[in-house]
């Protein structure tokens, strides 16, 4: 019988050792941040890649909600992708617990509540694995801290997470996971292990999957050590197996409504794996080494030194120290196999960090330190093995361009710090100078190396990524510029062509195209593509789109316009103030004439006359030339360092507006007479150029475009298109007469009225995304239809009111899952309770015999 490590109970060293890692981990956490001179201690964003694009955003979204400030609610977020399905993200990036408190923070300190969420996130971790090895095996609670703080500070959780902040929820789920097993294999606590993976799901799915396969690998590990009978590790399997599956059912709510998502979402790009050499995976175990696409497996030198020890230590029984090694070695080779790999992503490769499930492998390094320790310290023979691994580790890592100068003078001394520590840990008791001084050396060893690795990692993220500064007067201006403008649900107000981020319309407010998510929608994307939007992230970024016709469409009665963000290395600086166009548009629900449309075209000026149901452009025939005047042949034609300064020559009439669509090029763009500088980003598979105003045609009508091409790109033969702005007010103004004459919006539900006689069809300005369904009248709700992508309503003879109502797909299944997962833990409960009821109560009164055993 294993006893308590102090005399105040199994309790106490938990709590202590929760305490402890929490604190060393959040003050580690961010003296990275003062080293590297990082936000919020320093002039460099943290802001780097998604963290800026989508998660910031989001959050400043769920502020929004929170504090019942947002256009839209659970259902549809109406501020992103002109009415975005919502709840899909919410369960996605929003679903922890933790992310509620940025709900306490002021708005325009949105990007240190989000870090604070993220410090929070990872001190959870520390903390809750601290305690997970304390439950394993007892040991000294200081040590439990020691490795709760490595594994919290891990190499995936400083490179990789620290900017995914919904990953960490996986992080802190692994330990609680694992506590979750303990408890089935004790067969108690059943209701708050089904909470636990209930909440662990719900708060991301994604790597809760990952966590919830590395717990199911340790209980079985730890079924074979334990080696019971057959129908007692068959029960307990079953145990294990029930609290998972009604904890998934739980949470299958939020869980089936993402897994619908990801189902109708814009498919972006397929990517095969392919390993990285083992170089780079022995070196992504050392600290201070950064590498976006290996798994980062770092856990602090003091860990892996003690899991490097464990097959050597004599101390350890034979089975424990064979068990554990074999399965960090095999979970280690599996990041390696393609088979496996897709496994643990859920049989699709990821199209970014193929390493994502690296987390599990530093868990199970840390829990296989543990039992290096909690057994004893590793004796001289050990610690003199684990040191020749970890040379023969170096050396491999050596030829591994990941390992930096920089990187040998961290190790060395993290390792001087963890093998003087480990000696004199062995040489003493548990109390005296020399034990307190061992434990200093080896919390100041991790302390050091963790600091300074995620230091790096931080540095080296911004020359990699993209990165987006924290917010600031730019944000300032342009949300009071939306404010001031805005009219919603009468009209839009679009925050811009000149994005700060991706997700602009969250962050700064207002209603447009722009929106970035894994789960953008297919229909969508595709719709703004053919209408000449632009995007990126392989077209799961849409971007707004600056162009009249548009507006008119989809009811953007102001539009602003702001300077160009300096903080964009792609982009020059610009000057001068924030503005607004405001038009003159028709109401979010128009009346169509006719539900038959022809599908779209190559041409993007005619799919928005499609759309506008009139036509207002006229597409001359253009000519290209090059540097020294010689015409180009027509069609698609290379841009790039053979012409420095190709010109585009066509013929519009007088006083049109003239818009360029060249989603291949990348440049600049400037119709001869004018100072518009139109700027134009193409990058292949990741970026596509979107259609831009040029200005207003000569008197002559010939036009002439200079470009700048900064890369190799082309030109299409329909490049050029000339807006008759007389034409698009007459078709505006007859949408308008013929539109709604109220319309009103509340989360999933768009009510309008309609002039008496209308016939046709009624079009609501939204993408057509899976979900809608509208009615005319008393009539019931069926499937909307689809008018070029947006939602539409056939009308009824008489018909004077639709409505339309949004349900994501997989609500209703994951719901009815949720209830029969509760009704069957609440019959479980019930009947567990009365069994314990009509148990016999124990005796009041023990024989000696009871008592010497009851002692023993």
């Amino acid at each position: 019988m294993e006893r308590p490590t102090s005399p105040g109970g199994p309790r106490s060293p938990a709590r202590a050792a929760a305490l402890l890692a929490a604190a060393v981990t959040i003050t580690a956490f961010c003296a990275a941040d003062v080293l590297a001179r990082s936000y919020p201690f320093g002039p460099r964003t943290r802001s780097v890649n998604d963290l800026g694009n989508q998660f910031v955003p989001f959050h400043a979204h769920l502020w929004d909600l929170l504090h019942g400030r947002a256009d839209g609610g659970l259902l549809v977020n109406w501020q992103s992708g002109y009415g975005s399905s919502f709840l899909p993200d919410l369960g996605t990036y929003l679903a922890s617990p933790f992310a509620l408190l940025v709900g306490l923070f002021p708005r325009d300190e949105i990007d240190l509540a989000v870090y604070v969420v993220i410090a929070l996130k990872t001190a959870s971790a520390a903390a809750a694995m601290a305690c997970l090895l304390l439950a394993l095996r007892p040991g000294r609670w200081w040590a439990a801290a020691l490795l709760g703080c490595s594994y919290a500070l891990c190499g995936w959780s400083v490179a990789d997470a620290s900017y995914n902040p919904m990953w960490l929820d996986g992080l802190v789920a692994l330990p609680l996971l694992c506590l979750v097993g303990e408890w089935a294999l004790a067969g108690r606590r059943r209701v708050p292990g089904v909470l636990i993976v209930a909440l662990a799901w719900t708060a991301n799915f994604y790597t809760a999957y990952m966590a919830t396969l590395g717990a199911g690998l340790v209980l079985l590990l730890r079924l074979a050590l334990a080696r019971p009978p057959l129908r007692q590790a068959l029960a307990t399997a079953g145990r294990a197996c029930l609290t998972a599956a009604l904890g998934v059912g739980l949470a299958a709510p939020l869980v089936t409504v993402v897994y619908f998502g990801t189902r109708h979402a814009y498919p972006g790009r397929v990517r095969q794996f392919a390993p990285v050499p083992s170089e780079d995976v022995a070196a992504r175990l050392l600290p201070a080494t950064y590498g976006f696409g290996s798994p980062a497996l770092y856990v602090g030198v003091t860990a892996l030194l003690l899991a490097l020890a464990l097959p050597f230590h004599r101390g350890v029984p034979g089975r424990v120290r064979t068990g554990w090694t074999v399965l960090v070695l095999a979970v280690v080779l599996s990041l390696q196999w393609a088979p496996t790999h897709l496994v643990w992503h859920a049989f699709a490769t990821p199209q970014g960090s193929p390493y994502r499930q690296a987390f599990v492998v530093c868990g199970l390094l840390v829990i296989a330190a543990w039992h290096a320790l909690a057994y004893g310290p590793p004796d001289r023979r050990a610690l003199g093995a684990a040191t020749v691994l970890l040379a023969l580790i170096a050396a491999a890592a050596s030829r591994s361009e990941l390992v930096r100068p920089y990187t040998w003078a961290v190790l060395a001394l993290a390792l001087a710090g963890a093998l003087a520590g480990l000696a004199l840990l062995g040489r003493t008791g548990r109390r005296g100078p020399l034990a307190g001084l061992a434990v200093a050396l080896l919390l100041g060893a991790q302390f050091g190396e963790s600091a300074a690795t995620s230091a790096v990692a931080i540095r080296l993220r911004l020359g990699h990524l993209d990165d987006y500064e924290p917010w600031g007067q730019r944000q300032e201006r342009q949300t009071a510029a939306i404010a001031g403008a805005d009219d919603w649900p009468r009209y839009r107000t679009d925050p811009g062509r000149e994005q700060t981020v991706g997700n602009d319309p969250m962050l700064v407010g207002g209603e447009g195209a722009q929106y970035y998510s894994s789960l953008t929608s297919d229909v969508l994307s595709r719709t703004l593509t053919a209408l000449g939007g632009g995007w990126t992230s392989r077209g799961r970024s849409v971007q707004s789109l600056d162009n009249a016709v548009t507006d008119v469409v989809f009811s953007v009665g102001a539009r602003v316009h702001s300077p160009p963000d300096p903080h964009q290395k792609y982009l020059a600086p610009g000057g001068g103030p924030v503005t607004v166009t405001r038009r003159d548009v028709p109401p979010l629900v128009t009346v169509r004439p006719t539900a038959r449309t022809a599908p779209f075209g190559p041409s993007p000026y005619r799919n928005q006359e499609l759309l506008l149901g009139s036509r207002v452009y006229t597409v001359p025939r253009l000519a290209v030339h090059d540097d020294d005047g010689r015409p180009v042949p027509a069609g698609r034609v290379g841009v790039g360092d053979a012409m420095a300064a190709p010109t585009i020559t066509a013929t519009c009439p007088a006083g049109t507006r003239v818009h360029l669509w060249a989603p291949h090029f990348s440049g600049t763009a400037r119709l001869t007479g004018t100072t518009t500088l139109a700027r134009f980003r193409f990058e292949y598979p990741r970026n596509h150029a979107a259609m831009e105003p040029l200005g207003p045609a000569p008197a002559s009508g010939r036009v002439r475009v200079e470009l700048t091409p900064d890369r190799p790109g082309s030109v299409p033969a329909g490049a050029v298109g000339c807006l008759d702005t007389g034409r698009l007010h007459t078709a505006a103004a007859r949408l308008k007469a013929t539109g709604a004459t109220r319309v009103s919006v509340s989360d999933g539900t768009v009510r309008a009225r309609l002039p008496a006689g209308s016939k046709g069809i009624a079009v609501l300005a939204a993408p057509r995304i899976a979900g809608w369904r509208c009615a005319t009248g008393d009539g019931p709700a069926r499937p909307a239809g689809d008018y070029h992508g947006l939602v539409a309503v056939p009308l009824d003879a008489g018909s004077t009111e639709v409505a339309c109502f949004f349900h994501p797909p997989g609500l209703r299944l994951g719901s009815a899952v949720g209830a029969a997962s509760l009704g069957v833990l609440t019959l479980l409960t019930v009947l567990a309770a009365v069994r314990r009821r009509r148990a016999p109560a124990p005796p009041t009164t023990t024989t000696p015999r009871e008592r010497v055993t009851a002692a023993s």
